[in-house]
């Protein structure tokens, strides 16, 4: 379902395919880390990544789950006190724990009151198929959705920042996951080191051919303190310098290549300023979607 004249379907029109009403997530941060930094599968984590880069000031590990939805909701409940809301295990990897402690945290989420359903962010070689099992119980029960980090579709790029897994996890675990039932979603990062504009394109058709519901994209963002911002500093890597123009002008084919039936989050991340080295756009989220839908609504009259 495709809502008010849009040229695709976004997160909105997924949402309103499952829920009557403003539903909202609220993220949670669950302490859990990233084996990617830990050893259990690599160590110094994704070269790209700050995680609290991304993690709302309401959130806060040394508080339960229940609290910091509260803290949530509070914050939320100002604008709009019909809401419900998402509980979203959103910091590192959502599912990094063992089933008895990913269980007991899932099921204090979904018991606070106004909490319609789970979003757990996790990566692809993370989720175990008694995980599935548990989820696929759960699900019958409310809405239940796994987002995955998969970044890229090319191994090579995968390796060059330090991910510790392929494009072949990525399509075993959105497969085991879909055919329980369980809501799929991918994550996917526009601009990594070595891509070509033809490389993400390519990455597009892959993901369209996958059984994923919802997909995010934003813009490899070089953020303060990290590997790859030093590795770009000292020439080790090039990236893609886009001007804004150029970015909407691929986002724009994105949409236009981008298997219909699959829902687009968005197209940016908006680091908080004092971290962020570039690029440095100086346009809100809701700016760039007007760009965007105007270049994609001139493409249309070509």
């Amino acid at each position: 379902m495709i809502r008010d004249g849009k040229p695709y379907k976004d997160y909105a029109d997924f949402l309103a395919e499952h829920f009557e009403g403003k539903v909202q997530k609220l993220s949670v941060d669950a302490g859990l880390g990233c084996p990617n930094r830990d050893g259990t599968l690599g160590t110094g984590g994704c070269s790209y990544c700050i995680n609290r880069s991304f993690s709302p000031d309401y959130c806060r590990e040394l508080d339960s789950v229940a609290s910091q939805i509260e803290a949530g909701k509070r914050f939320f409940a100002r604008k709009y006190p019909q809401m419900r809301y998402l509980a979203y295990f959103q910091a590192y990897t959502g599912t990094h724990a063992s089933l008895d402690r990913l269980m007991s945290m899932y099921e204090e989420a979904v018991a606070q009151d106004g909490v319609v359903g789970l979003v757990v962010g996790t990566r692809p070689d993370c989720v175990p198929d008694s995980l599935l099992d548990y989820l696929e119980e759960l699900s019958r029960r409310t809405f239940v959705m796994i987002e995955y980090g998969a970044e890229s579709s090319h191994d090579r790029t995968l390796a060059a920042v330090n991910r510790c897994h392929t494009w072949t996890d990525v399509t075993d675990a959105v497969h085991r996951t879909a055919s329980r039932g369980v809501h799929t979603g991918l994550h996917l990062i526009l601009g990594l080191p070595g891509e070509s504009r033809d490389d993400m394109l390519l990455t597009v058709d892959r993901v369209s051919e996958l059984p994923v519901e919802v997909v995010k994209f934003h813009q490899l963002q070089l953020l303060k303190g990290t590997r790859i911002l030093r590795q770009v500093n000292a020439g080790e890597i090039d990236i893609c310098r886009w001007t804004l123009d150029e970015y909407i002008d691929l986002c724009a084919s994105i949409v236009l290549r981008m298997d219909p039936r699959i829902a687009i989050d968005r197209f940016t991340s908006q680091s908080p300023e004092d971290m962020l080295e570039w690029p440095r756009w100086g346009v809100k989220n809701y700016q760039f979607m007007q760009m965007l839908g105007k270049r994609l609504a001139s493409m249309r009259q070509v």
